[in-house]
């Protein structure tokens, strides 16, 4: 049965997730887990955050940060691939708000930045944008915000 993101709630909510996640890019494991924390908010696909231990490949400090109202501070990371470097391809919250504490140090990629990301085995398609990072399947229904047009929904 098919999720609409615009049943999902503001503030959003998270919950814990054993759905299986992988991600690769330039041919390299970088995430393989069971042990995901999925963040629901209207209008945005599911973003999964990962244990950091699960994260198999080098991050490094991008020097970026921004504000989420209800999560706090992101701190945003580049993902060493080998030669490759992907600038700003995950977010964490270090020291997440008042609810959210569960997200502390755990780390979020954006599919639209990797070559590969996996949900139970189905490609992911990326959420429209470079803001927000969900994480579409097949089981997913929009509209979503991010594209073109939707800044003020």
């Amino acid at each position: 049965m098919a999720e609409s993101v615009w049943d999902y709630p503001r503030p959003p909510r998270w919950e814990r997730s054993d759905r299986h996640v992988t991600a690769r890019h330039q041919g390299l494991v970088v995430v393989d887990t069971r042990q995901a924390l999925r963040v629901l908010e209207t209008s945005h696909p599911p973003v999964y955050y990962v244990p950091r231990t699960a994260v198999i490949l080098p991050l490094r400090l991008s020097g970026r940060s921004s504000f989420c109202e209800f999560k706090g501070i992101a701190t945003f990371w580049d993902l060493v691939a080998g030669q490759a470097v992907v600038p700003q391809a995950a977010w964490s919250y270090e020291s997440p708000a008042a609810g959210y504490e569960e997200l502390a140090g755990a780390v979020a990629f954006y599919p639209s930045k990797l070559d590969e990301c996996l949900l139970d085995g189905e490609p992911v398609r990326p959420q429209e944008g470079d803001f927000y990072g969900g994480w579409i399947t097949g089981d997913i229904v929009g509209p979503f915000k991010g594209g073109p047009g939707t800044a003020g929904w």
